[in-house]
């Protein structure tokens, strides 16, 4: 009986079945889309923490300490990759004799690594100038020495007699806060800043001229081990992969039992990128569930527009003898085909779309148990989808109760209870409460282990959904309900003289066109709010791309390799527009060292994206032309403002170094703005000042660092300019695009392109089944009405007024009320997730195009709907009245 009924339902009322089966089909598809999405981005964020930590484990042993012993625990802790012995050396100062005068430096460090150790660490020195072979010196330190390769350097050892090396080369260390990071230090312990003197010795000559003082001073050298660890053994998941390499951590620590201490840098570094996982799940609930939710509300819309037949259905099934048991029981079969039929959809659909869209990260075991769990979903949707109104249907006990009709329908107790007012208001109480505070949704305190979600953040978004979609049913049904001047003012350049008439009609069937205009206005909303958050997420991230590279491309030289001198190849190259010079120096405020860039303000934004949110109390041309009009006027960031109470109009005298003696000098400012962030600055303490002033109050004309604007591609760009600087590899060169991939947190971590994807694909296939689907299936409930005028004499035209009047109320409400939330959600989503934009943005940016489409398919669909129900009263209605 079963199959005959399954078979029956397939050949009379394939279209309710296939609805349904699509319904659960998108939602198992987007979950499952969106939960392979997860399980790839965390991946992906795993692998890309691991890659940027240039040493896991940095294990310092104590004075006293057996090193072959701490060397034996480490390799029995973890299973290693790379480990190599580094000893370190304090020393005095430093001294060379050149050009005539005698340079001196204070306190500093002397390193030495082992012979493997460039090859196992690669990214912990990097040559500027000479060769790696010999004595190096630090850049800063041949800065302060005034010193070349072929120099000699005289080491003031302590206790002991200076020493004299011969420099073969100068080098940058770009990973100098970890690599003389104090090991042991407790997490809440405030960074120490690098040594500025540093000068890196071979290992056999670090033992001649440092193993006698470490005999005297014992206290004045260390030893570390850096150890890489082998990655392929790591947990995928970034929370797993932390736990593992923090246990491995505190294995060595038990191991060593206090003869030495460990730097756990890699640990560090997934304990930051739990929180980005964290950012990639809220985007998950933010973006994806509305979708998810929007998903199943379509399959329960559609099952409940057979809603009548289906009452019908069981008369006729209680009538031949059918017990309410065995009338579940087939709805029970209905539900679980329809359950399988949209599961294999989904699920087909998700691998397939994740195949092509998706990072290929992760475990399959994680796949499979998303794919279950969609799969599970897309069951309980499709059995309370069909089981529940079928079991609601049969507490109607006789024939002819089915058949009994009511007055008009009394009102909802939610809406009684004004229940969609007052979720909106508690929306927005909640909204104003959490973002004008300054809050942060993931929480993640200092010296804390754990790393949790602010929950109260979901309940704005999540009440301001439920409330806006009850409210627009209020609205709606409302509006169709009472018939009046607002109505017959829509109807009436369709209906003409018939749009009383039909509007009478629609009032009779208020309810169910006001969830097709719901429908489809939460399908709109749901694809508008997350094209307007994806774009603005792409714009801002753009922009902060930007904002850490300076430009489109950047030049990045040194004191003593300045990029400057190359300014005018570099502009003349095809492939880039516009070039400018930027200064990059040091400066004091009073005893802390800060950066300070020196810039053209009238040419600086040919190059340089300025944003207005870098400027408090102006626009970014305002600030710009303040600057430009003070010669010695200086912009400050904020934390300095604050540490040293500075108001604006305060002269501040800076100190920085005079090239002409090689001193520190203090020259006077004028301090005239706040500058938030700029183009390569660090987030913290930086200045900004006028180029040509600090030129002449320095006596230095060359700039450090070249920005450049591309023409064409950014990448491009970058390639011609390192050929163009071959000859020169002391200057850095760097473009926008390799600066996004290692930016930010989660939001650029993950692979937003494939989320807005996957969210924008199912978006617009909703709105399309939103609107024509539900169109379609109210238009087949209503065979027998049409049918009827059809038989009395009603025209193909006046029939036709029927289905436009309906259509075009679903097109407009649709698509009014859809773009009014979707706009709202997508302000609300930005400001709640203020924290992964750097700096954030102005405004919502506005993708025309999708917007466009979506709308389009949304009047496609309806359109399609309108014609093809047309077309079939006309071809069947005297079928049809004997069908009925």
């Amino acid at each position: 009986m079963m199959y005959q009924w399954i078979s029956g339902l397939v050949r009379h009322r394939f279209a309710r079945l296939a609805g349904t089966a699509l319904g659960v089909g998108l939602t198992v598809a987007l979950l499952a889309t969106l939960g392979f999405f997860l399980v790839g981005s965390s991946a992906t964020m795993t692998a890309r923490a691991v890659s940027g930590v240039p040493i896991d484990w940095q294990v310092e042993a104590v004075p006293g300490a057996d090193p072959a012993t701490v060397q034996d625990a480490i390799t029995k802790a973890a299973a290693v990759a790379a480990l190599d012995p580094v000893f370190f050396g304090k020393t005095d100062g430093f001294q060379a004799s050149t050009g005539g005068t005698v340079q001196t430096t204070g306190p500093g460090k002397v390193i030495a690594f082992g012979p493997d150790y460039p090859g196992h660490f690669p990214k912990e020195v990097r040559l500027l100038s000479g060769k790696l072979d010999g004595a190096l010196v630090a850049q800063q330190t041949a800065a302060n020495l005034r010193v070349a390769p072929g120099d000699m350097v005289t080491i003031n050892r302590l206790g002991l007699g200076p020493v004299q090396v011969s420099i073969t080369g100068v080098v940058d260390l770009p990973d100098a806060d970890s690599l003389f990071q104090a090991v042991g230090l407790p997490p809440q312990a405030a960074p120490q800043a690098p040594p500025d003197n540093v000068l890196i010795l071979p290992l056999a000559e670090w033992h001649r001229i440092f193993d006698p003082q470490q005999t005297m001073r014992p206290d004045s050298t260390r030893q570390q081990f850096h150890v890489r660890l082998d990655h392929s053994s790591l947990a995928v998941q970034p929370g797993d992969a932390f736990t593992q390499v923090t246990r491995a951590a505190r294995n060595l620590e038990a191991r060593v039992a206090g003869q030495a201490l460990v730097a756990d840098n890699l640990g560090a570094r997934l304990d930051a990128v739990r929180g980005d996982a964290i950012y990639a799940s809220l985007l998950f609930l933010f973006l994806g569930l509305p979708g998810a939710a929007l998903g199943a509300g379509l399959t329960v819309a559609v099952s409940a527009s057979g809603a009548d037949r289906r009452r019908a259905e069981q008369a006729l099934l209680r009538i031949r003898g059918a017990s309410s048991h065995r009338i579940l029981l087939l709805s029970g079969a209905e539900a679980m085909t329809v359950g399988l039929v949209g599961c294999s959809i989904g699920l087909v659909g998700a691998a397939g779309f994740a195949a092509v869209a998706l990072p290929l990260a992760g475990s399959i075991a994680q796949a499979l148990l998303v794919a279950l769990m969609a799969a599970c979903a897309g069951l309980l949707l499709a059995a309370a989808s069909v089981i529940l109104p079928a079991w609601d249907a049969l507490r109607a006990r006789n024939v002819s109760s089915t058949r009994r009709t009511v007055g008009r329908a009394t009102k909802p107790l939610w809406q009684r209870l004004w229940l969609d007012v007052v979720l909106l208001a508690l929306a927005g109480l909640l909204f104003w409460q959490t973002a004008s505070t300054g809050y942060q949704i993931v929480l993640a305190p200092e010296g804390v282990p754990a790393t949790s979600t602010d929950t109260k953040a979901f309940l704005a978004p999540a009440l301001f959904w439920i409330g806006a979609t009850l409210f627009v049913i209020r609205i709606v049904s409302g509006l169709i309900l009472a018939n009046g001047s607002v109505l017959q003012l829509i109807l009436r350049p369709l209906a003409h003289r018939l749009a009383p008439v039909i509007g009478a009609s629609l009032s009779h069937q208020s309810r169910r066109i006001a969830l097709g205009i719901v429908m489809t206005a939460l399908a709109v909303a749901f694809g508008l709010s997350t094209a307007l958050f994806n774009t603005t997420y792409k714009a801002q991230a753009q922009v902060d791309a930007q904002l850490t590279n300076g430009a489109d491309v950047t030049a990045f030289g040194t004191a003593t390799n300045p990029a400057g001198p190359w300014l005018a190849k570099l502009a003349a190259l095809p492939k880039v527009a516009a070039a400018e010079p930027m200064i990059h120096r040091f400066a004091y405020v009073g005893a802390d060292l800060q950066d300070i860039y020196g810039i053209d303000p009238a040419r600086i934004g040919q190059v340089a994206t300025l944003s207005d949110a870098f400027f408090p109390g102006g626009s970014a041309a305002e600030v710009l032309a303040r600057l430009a009009a003070t010669p010695d006027g200086v912009l400050v960031s904020e934390e300095t403002v604050t540490d040293f109470q500075l108001a604006q109009g305060d002269m501040i005298n800076l100190r920085l170094m005079d090239a002409r003696d090689h001193q520190n000098h203090a020259i006077p400012f004028h301090f005239i703005g706040i500058a938030r962030e700029f183009p390569t600055a660090p987030k913290d303490s930086f200045l900004v000042a006028n180029s040509a002033y600090l030129a002449r109050m320095t006596g230095n004309p060359v700039a450090e660092d070249i920005l450049m604007r591309s023409a064409g591609e950014a990448a491009l760009a970058a390639d011609t300019v390192r050929k163009a600087l071959a000859t020169d590899p002391g200057v850095q060169v760097t473009d926008v695009g390799s600066v996004t991939h290692i930016i930010g947190s989660s939001l650029t971590a993950v692979n937003m392109t494939s989320l807005t994807r996957i969210e924008l694909a199912f978006a617009s296939v909703m709105a399309a089944a939103s609107a024509g689907l539900m169109l379609a299936l109210g238009f087949d409930d209503r065979k027998r009405g049409f049918a009827i005028l059809a038989a009395i004499g009603a025209k193909p035209r006046q029939l036709g007024a029927f289905l436009w009047a309906e259509g075009t109320l679903v097109i407009m409400g649709g698509g009014i009320f859809g773009i009014a939330l979707g706009s709202i959600i997508a302000w609300m989503m930005v400001k709640l997730l203020t924290g992964v934009f750097d700096p954030p943005p102005e405004g919502l940016a506005v993708p025309w195009i999708y917007v466009l489409t979506l709308l389009a398919l949304v009047a496609g669909s309806t359109l399609g709907a309108v014609l093809t129900a047309g077309k079939k009263q006309r071809e069947e209605a005297v079928s049809l009245m004997r069908d009925i």
